[in-house]
């Protein structure tokens, strides 16, 4: 009766989020729009800044010095902000469009990605998620990313939801065990993307409560979760080792101490 209470509970669960799905992607598809506009006219803006700096210096002769001076730092400051707006303007459309493609992609379809691109934006979208739903919840994120590496070939909705469900997963682990850990404990994960002996690498190392033997080994058991009823499906894992090792043809690894941390590599082979 108790599994049957939590299978209802996760079906329910499984009901919101296939109609959360469908709101997100609506309200990407309005967001874009507007975001686009703020970035074009950003750029706009920056041209005719330096238009206007063209100016100034044709007539510097003509001004006071103390001006020139003021005029010129308020010119950098402009140049700053409007970089600035672009910068996260143009990540947040990345991350719409990573929510559209998730929402539409076609399954099972490979495609070149940024893959350090594609870690990078999910790794914090995790980030955020766990602060919203946990009041005071802080981590110190340590990234490696290999910024010589080509697109790779992959399935990127998928791929990132295998980055989100272990990123979630070193997020509640380095939680739980601030709880009950003293003041000394500083919440961290390590994630790291780069390419070895003709594989894709990516791996997420978390210092939090680590795995008892009985949850690594039944760590991609469908349905078993260590975390309450409406927090955790059971199916996380299940689906990532599905998306790494049957749809990617790669490998999921992991080591974990209990109460020092685990770690996960995914092992992708790079496509020609």
């Amino acid at each position: 009766m108790e599994q049957i209470e939590q299978l209802k509970e996760q079906l329910k669960k499984q009901e919101k989020l296939a109609s959360l799905g469908l709101l997100s992607a609506g309200i990407a598809h309005e967001i874009q729009n507007p975001l686009n506009f703020v970035i074009n006219f950003s750029k706009i803006s920056d041209k005719l800044l330096k238009d206007l700096t063209e100016i100034v210096e044709d007539n510097k002769d003509k001004l006071a010095e103390d001006d020139c001076e003021e005029m010129e730092d308020i010119v950098t400051d402009l140049k700053e902000n409007m970089a600035k707006i672009v910068e996260h303007g143009e990540r947040a459309i990345n991350i719409i469009q990573g929510i559209l493609l998730v929402s539409r992609g076609k399954e099972n379809e490979f495609r070149s990605a940024d893959v350090c691109q594609l870690v990078k934006e999910y790794v914090w979208l995790s980030y955020h998620a766990m602060r919203a739903n946990h009041k005071g919840f802080n981590l110190a994120i340590h990234e490696s990313y290999d910024t010589t590496m080509p697109p790779m070939t992959v399935i990127p909705q998928d791929l990132s939801r295998a980055v989100l469900n272990v990123m979630n997963n070193a997020c509640y682990a380095v939680w739980k065990k601030a709880q009950t850990a003293g003041e000394d404990y500083k919440p961290e994960v390590n994630v790291s993307v780069g390419t070895q002996d003709g594989n894709l690498l990516i791996s997420f190392a978390d210092n939090g409560e680590g795995m008892t033997d009985e949850v690594k080994q039944r760590l991609y058991e469908n349905f078993f979760t260590t975390k309450p009823i409406g927090q955790g499906t059971g199916l996380g894992m299940g689906i990532t080792r599905d998306i790494i090792e049957n749809k990617h043809e790669g490998t999921v690894s992991f080591e974990s101490v209990e109460g020092k941390g685990t770690t996960f590599t995914f092992t992708i082979p790079i496509k020609k």
